[in-house]
């Protein structure tokens, strides 16, 4: 059949590994990818693997607000500038660039002219002298590589400490799990990742206050781009005015691949920022010895260590690897700028004319504590209008999505978002829920593929959301609260009672405010021996939440509590998802996630092939002709050949026409970058 459901590999295996050890397993071809870093730094690599590089975060000067050689703005900003133009060192992965927006920002644009002029003032600084009196930690391997012996030890009085910050560390940054909601819709922005960079250590109560409305007006967005960049750009102004954190630079990951002919793998997208621990890496990258399925292993340098709920777990690196493959969100970030994609919805319109839009009376709305799916009423406007088709199918339980649990998140985000709620949740959700004005479901459509004499049916709601806000693109809108749930009702209806009953708790905060253990459904035996005594409770009551009580009625209650209790007693656990993966095995060091090839996933093998190769052009000449700027281009174009590529310019965008491929032989690039390097820029 052409319709394979699901992605390639039909097995993945996450290894806990050491960093030393990886090369080994690479030359035996028994590790296809390591994640999370670079296993080959400060050697040279060996043929047949490659790397693939991305955005990992900052080196910065953090000034100690109890220091008296920094207490003065003005002296600040000037030791701020000596350091930075002292820090002349070099390092693996490292670029001097003192401005918190990079290149590897898709916003960088709107930046780049005020970028080059802090470059400028660090260069006229050069050659400077490291103040003898300034005494400075290092924190992070850049740091102690261009501090070098000039650092003091972490025992010793400080002035101030030069970091390494990862932008996946940094809070307000870190990608939120929260069922199907994978937002805020801003995440990749470089004024976002700024604010939540330099913010933290600014301690005058003015400016941070002025910083914070600055980024409450930069969120609300704008219809016009001339204004939004305005504000952005007044934003990183405010943020670094007072100097107490000054950027050095920023530094970049380098992951590895096993690129051997036969063993290794190809069709390899990675995130701009996340690198292969995102997303589109698990639903792109195939074996190459197998034209689908194959068995694929992943190594990592750190165990599993947060806790495995779908909510407000899987926070760290092999838990978001691990989400990325069972969970799926309803769209996730653009891989190579700070837009989103369609995943298990598509949005079919937005409509944001400037002008208010009615919203309908049945529509529905959470009550604040309770949750209860309620009619809008008559009367209610919002600025946008998302049409959504959801791309429903099977849970792993056998169940099959329905409207209830495509409604349920947003009952679920209204009630952990109360006082008696879980403040992680709260400010995961807050851009959702304070933008949704009403929910509609408006039909259920039945969606025919047909392959010869086989067919297949689909069910897919057509749903629209209407919010109280607009000023940001199309699909950041509609990330804002998207009509879906990668788990079904009973499954998180079921975590919301072992939450109450002190179980444990969803996130990692409200579980050391409350003092109970982080929710694990997987991995913790106490917690999944109360989570079936609960399970058989609420399944002989046919429970259903007060939210849903209108949409679900006893019998299909018991349907679908007995599902989850017959998955619960084959699996192990009660972590049902619709993902392309469930989990198959796991251990402390290392998790088996295992293909779900059931024909009602909706999609398929080669569903993100356009994003291992990413389309590529090149202005060669701009001219200005009266009111008009006339743009040539030279387009690359790639050919599959075997198990490699081929890459060249495919001539000019002009009256020129198309220019035929070079014959000659084009270096392999890593996987995610222009394949042909300088070469087909001068085609």
């Amino acid at each position: 059949m052409p319709f394979y459901p699901s992605y390639y590999p039909q097995e993945i295996t996450l290894e806990t590994l050491a960093p030393g050890a990886a090369p080994a397993r690479f030359a035996k071809n028994t590790l296809h990818a390591y994640v999370g870093a670079d296993v080959y730094a400060g050697t040279r690599a060996p043929g047949g693997v490659t790397a693939v590089e991305s955005f990992e975060g900052w080196v910065v000067v953090t000034f100690n607000p109890a220091s008296r050689a920094a207490a003065d703005r003005r002296v600040r900003c000037a030791l701020g500038l000596t350091v930075v133009a002292a820090l002349a060192g070099e390092a693996p992965g490292f670029t001097r660039h003192p401005y918190p927006i990079t290149p590897h920002h898709a916003d960088y644009l709107h930046h780049a002219d005020l970028a080059e002029q802090a470059l400028a003032a660090v260069k006229a600084a050069a050659p400077a002298v490291m103040p003898a009196a300034l005494k400075l930690r290092a924190r992070g391997r850049i740091a102690r590589a261009l501090l070098g012996s000039r650092r003091i030890a972490d025992d010793r009085a400080w002035d101030a400490v030069v970091e390494d910050v990862a932008a996946g560390d940094l809070t307000p940054v870190r990608r939120t799990v929260t069922n199907g909601w994978s937002g805020p819709p801003w995440i990749k922005a470089g004024w976002f990742q700024a604010s939540a960079l330099l913010a933290p250590s600014i301690p005058d109560v003015g400016a941070r206050r002025r910083v914070d409305d600055l980024l409450e007006r930069v969120q609300a967005g704008s219809e016009r781009l001339e204004d939004r960049i305005t504000r952005e750009r007044e934003l990183v102004g405010a943020l670094g005015a007072g100097c107490e954190r000054v950027v050095v630079g920023y530094t970049v990951r380098r992951e590895w691949l096993n690129g051997d002919y036969s063993a290794g793998v190809e069709n390899v997208a990675a995130d701009a920022h996340a690198g292969l621990d995102s997303e589109i890496f698990v639903r792109t990258v195939k074996l190459k010895d197998f034209p689908w399925n194959g068995w694929l292993t992943l190594g990592m340098p750190d165990r599993p260590g947060a806790a495995w709920n779908p909510v407000g777990g899987f926070t760290d690196a092999a838990g978001r690897l691990v989400w990325a493959a069972v969970g799926d969100p309803a769209l996730f970030p653009e891989p190579y700028n700070d837009d989103w994609t369609d995943n298990r919805v598509r949005v079919e319109s937005v409509e944001a004319s400037g002008r208010p839009i009615a919203v309908p009376p049945d529509a529905l709305a959470p009550e604040r504590s309770t949750g209860i799916l309620r009619e809008v009423g008559s009367g209610k406007t919002a600025q946008v209008r998302v049409t959504y088709q959801v791309l429903s199918s099977a849970f792993h339980d056998g169940t099959h999505t329905s409207v209830a649990d495509v409604l349920y998140p947003y009952a679920f985000a209204s009630v952990w978002s109360s006082a008696e709620g879980d403040p992680a949740i709260e400010r995961a959700t807050a851009p959702g829920r304070e933008a949704l004005v009403g929910v509609k479901v408006l039909r259920v459509e039945t969606k025919t593929l047909r392959f010869g004499e086989i067919v297949m049916q689909y069910e897919v709601p057509i749903v629209e959301v209407y919010l109280a806000r607009g000023g940001l693109g199309p699909h950041q809108l509609a990330a804002l609260a998207p009509p879906w749930s990668a788990v079904p009702w009973p499954a998180l209806a079921l975590m919301e009672e072992a939450v109450r009953q002190g179980v444990g708790a969803f996130s990692a905060e409200s579980a050391r405010r409350r003092g109970v253990p982080w929710l694990d459904v997987v991995r913790d035996g106490r917690a999944r021996g109360r989570l079936t005594a609960l399970l058989k409770t609420l399944e002989a009551r046919a429970f259903v939440p007060p939210a849903l009580q209108r949409f679900v009625d006893e019998r299909e209650a018991r349907r679908r509590w007995g599902a989850l209790a017959r998955f619960a007693a084959e699996r192990g656990h009660v972590l049902v998802t619709n993902g392309p993966y469930e989990i198959h095995a796991q251990a402390p060091t290392r998790v088996v996630l295992r293909v779900v090839r059931d024909f009602s996933y909706p999609l398929g093998v080669g569903s993100w092939n356009r994003y291992p190769i990413p389309l590529r052009a090149f202005v060669t000449r701009a001219d200005v002709r009266g009111d008009r700027l006339e743009v040539a281009l030279e387009v690359e174009r790639l050919e599959r050949l075997a198990r490699g590529r081929h890459g060249g310019a495919r001539g000019r965008g002009d009256a020129d026409g198309a220019r035929r491929l070079c014959d000659r032989p084009r270096r392999r690039a890593a996987p995610g970058r222009r394949a042909g390097g300088a070469d087909a820029r001068r085609q």
